[in-house]
């Protein structure tokens, strides 16, 4: 009875190891921008308004504007929708953070993720940080390639990225989404 004490152990390890699921992600991007953080802030700090400067929003609609708690609706132009709450927003730091509601595997490969974006000066200019955490599309254990943490991973840079590129533009005057 004794040697299967030692396989039987083993055996449990492995089976643990795989049966793991999803590990947490995390995306965090940056920009500079040649205009004050004052400015940025009177785009960037109007949670609802993000149709204003990213790309890849067809259209942005809010309910409770900056206030904790406040949620907005926004249609991706690629498809889908995105249900986002607004957890806490700091006009004195320019920073807000905010939360996916049901997810849609349309909008973004994620099954949830939080966010927060930061204004802070940078030289002449501001510096826009934006952080999220999020779990892959599908939380199994064996999720298909498109629910995939890497297509997670790509779909968040790339929505980041752009919105950062949005703003950025939108501020500086060099273009609007």
């Amino acid at each position: 009875m004794r040697p299967f004490l030692p396989t039987f152990v083993l055996a449990l390890a492995v089976t643990a190891a795989l049966a793991h699921g999803p590990t947490p992600q995390k995306v965090d991007q940056s920009v500079a921008v040649a205009a004050s953080p004052a400015a940025v802030w009177k785009v960037l700090g109007d949670f609802p308004g993000i149709g204003a400067w990213h790309p890849d929003v067809a259209k942005s609609e809010g309910s409770g504007g900056n206030g904790e708690g406040a949620t907005r609706t926004v249609t991706l132009k690629s498809g889908g929708t995105l249900q986002e709450s607004l957890d806490e927003w700091k006009a004195d730091a320019m920073t807000y953070s905010y939360r996916m509601g049901e997810p849609d595997l349309k909008a973004l490969p994620v099954s949830s993720y939080s966010a927060t974006v930061t204004v802070v000066p940078d030289g002449a200019g501001a510096k826009i940080s934006w952080i999220g955490r999020f779990y892959r599309g599908d939380t199994g254990n064996e999720p298909p390639e498109e629910l995939s943490d890497e297509a997670g991973r790509t779909a968040m840079n790339r929505y980041f990225a752009d919105g950062l590129k949005g703003l950025k533009a939108k501020v500086e005057g060099t273009g609007a989404p």
